[in-house]
């Protein structure tokens, strides 16, 4: 069972871990701040009033260190919610396992490293495509010959969902991300058999009960084809789609908030009974800030109760042969493939990037024209309405955890030696003119003091930065 830390400085979330595993969760879920995300340290004064804010800022190895303390990395698996600069944050992860003597073969986790979603979803993309998708595939190759059992992906269509596209965008676009992925890793070398049961994917899960079995039930399907067919694999493995599920963010509502325990114990029912592998499971206060201790815990207990007591993990594809089913999978399917030969015909995701974008803006459009006019239910918003203000204990971040950040963050690059530093981010941006795997010397620089900011910064003196279309 897989939770939720995201916390505004890395010893919260280092006492959040140590609070899931006691309440009997296996799996760990880390969310970074927006700095984090856009590859920008702490002391950035674009960063300022941002830093812990939507989760742990880590700007160094030590805040790394801070986060895993004593809690040993080879009997755990992490799930980081992180993209652009993904490599970074798993070579961190694998320095701080060398010095808890782990070996990296023994490592299990996640990197989402799905930035081609960030260019039409969420807008945290640091270089231009071209150089992301190096990046990608970068890790792909040294995760194979360094952390075996790390997934190297995880291709996500949650976060377009979470912008407003249908669950049929959802299935397309995400697959159609995935071709450009597995293509480009073809293109560098790779067989495809060789990275391919790395693959994981990454879905969103709504209101819509019978709606969402069948979309997971349809990308199922589709993937195989795709795997098959299109790439030639002959790996079951390769072929069978391995995806989480988190519950839909964007169907949790302020107004009486406790109904989102509902809305997320419904998500997760489907999830499951379509065939999810591993789910995330919301706090019912998530529309109004990070959760609280409570909420987690009820967001963890409500995966407990689907696991152990519904019966829905009883048996695979519950659902099989339902007329209803089976006819809303076919449908999804049909739909879904109409939609991956239109991004294949403008050249596939990369080129395809302004029309998926201005797919999931009319989708989301139309979604809020509904609600708007009540053609659409939302309970407690537009309907079954109460005029009481729900009084819910919320996390309130501490305003002074962003100074004791700032003052770490000094303290380590006045401790380093500097010129070694230095030399290390010199080689980077060497080794980034080429084309030999970055991760390298990435990790070199990692382990002799470069921060976050400083290792992305030197990428961007040789990448540029993604803008809108324009190269900076």
């Amino acid at each position: 069972m897989r939770q939720y830390a995201g916390f505004a400085s890395p010893e919260d979330t280092n006492g959040r871990y140590r609070y899931l595993i006691e309440h009997g969760s296996t799996g760990l879920s880390m969310a970074f701040d927006l700095p984090t995300q856009l590859g920008r340290d702490s002391d950035d004064p674009l960063c300022a009033g941002e830093v812990g804010r939507t989760g742990v800022p880590i700007d160094t190895i030590e805040d790394m260190r801070i986060c895993f303390d004593q809690i040993p990395l080879d009997e755990v698996s992490t799930s980081m919610t992180i993209n652009a600069p993904a490599a970074i944050l798993l070579l961190l992860y694998e320095l701080v396992g060398e010095e808890q003597g782990v070996p990296a073969e023994k490592l299990r986790g996640t990197v989402q490293n799905d930035v081609l979603k960030e260019y039409v979803a969420r807008g945290n993309y640091i270089y231009p495509p071209e150089a992301t998708m190096r990046l990608t595939t970068d890790i792909f190759e040294y995760c194979r010959k360094n952390v075996p059992k790390w997934n190297t992906i995880s291709i996500s269509g949650y976060h377009i969902r979470e912008k407003g596209c249908s669950a049929v965008q959802e299935v397309a676009f995400t697959l159609a991300n995935a071709i450009a992925y597995v293509g480009a890793a073809i293109d560098r070398g790779l067989a495809i058999d060789d990275f391919a049961p790395r693959l994981a994917f990454f879905f969103n899960c709504h209101n819509n009960v019978f709606q969402e079995i069948a979309k997971f039930r349809a990308v199922r399907r589709m993937w195989a084809k795709i795997m098959r067919e299109r790439f030639g694999s002959q790996d079951p493995r390769s072929q069978t789609i391995r995806f989480h599920t988190q519950t839909g963010g964007v169907t949790l509502q302020a107004q009486q908030p406790e109904v989102n325990i509902i809305r997320v114990a419904l998500q997760g029912f489907a999830a499951v009974t379509g065939g999810t592998q591993s789910l995330h499971t919301n706090g019912f206060d998530e529309a109004l800030a990070l959760p609280t201790e409570r909420s987690a815990r009820i967001a963890l207990r409500t995966q407990q109760v689907i696991a152990y007591e519904s019966g829905a993990a009883d048996t695979v594809d519950p659902f099989a042969g339902s007329y209803y089913i089976e006819n809303l999978t076919d449908e999804i399917e049909t739909r879904a493939w109409d939609l991956i030969d239109k991004v294949e015909q403008l050249g596939g995701s990369v080129e395809a990037l302004e029309f998926i974008q201005r797919e999931i803006e009319e989708s989301a459009s139309s979604y809020h024209e509904r609600y708007r006019t009540g053609q659409d239910i939302i309970v407690g918003v537009n309907k079954f309405v109460t005029d009481e203000v729900d009084d819910v204990e919320i996390l309130k971040v501490d305003p002074e955890s962003e100074q004791r950040q700032l003052e770490r963050l000094r303290r380590f690059k006045e401790n380093r030696d500097a010129a070694i530093t230095e030399s290390r981010l010199a080689d980077l941006r060497e080794a980034a003119a080429g084309d030999g795997n970055l991760l390298y010397p990435i990790k070199d620089a990692l382990r002799d003091g470069a921060s976050i900011g400083e290792v992305c910064g030197a990428m961007r003196d040789v990448f540029g930065e993604y803008q809108g279309g324009a190269f900076f």
